[in-house]
């Protein structure tokens, strides 16, 4: 079975980027507290009252979410609302979707081999 060559960018920045993304999810609280920012705006209490994890820990959480773009952070007094912000999650979309039309590319190719 021979596959076409990949069209999928494993080294770019756009790799790097969903990389970045990826690490940054991988703890499941942090993945947690990205779902809740996703639904709508959340304080640190908020989300800390909603998660099994202290204030501090969520923070730091939030901080890395922040640091690789997928939280925007809004100050309101001494209160710090978070909420997803989408563009960054659209890098990760564009890198897999280049292993779905990769698939897709090989199952023509095998099929239009095996027709011969």
């Amino acid at each position: 079975m021979t596959y076409q060559k990949s069209h999928i960018d494993t080294s770019g920045a756009l790799s790097r980027d969903a990389h970045k993304v990826i690490e940054a999810l991988a703890p499941r609280t942090r993945w947690e507290i990205f779902e809740h920012v996703t639904r709508r705006a959340y304080s640190v209490g908020e989300i800390a009252r909603l998660m099994p994890v202290s204030r501090p820990a969520v923070s730091q959480h939030l901080k890395i979410l922040k640091d690789v773009g997928l939280v925007q952070e809004e100050v309101d007094g001494v209160r710090h609302i978070f909420r997803a912000d989408p563009r960054q999650l659209a890098v990760l979309r564009r890198w897999l979707d280049g292993f779905w039309d990769q698939a897709l590319d090989n199952m023509k190719h095998l099929m239009e081999t095996q027709d011969d």
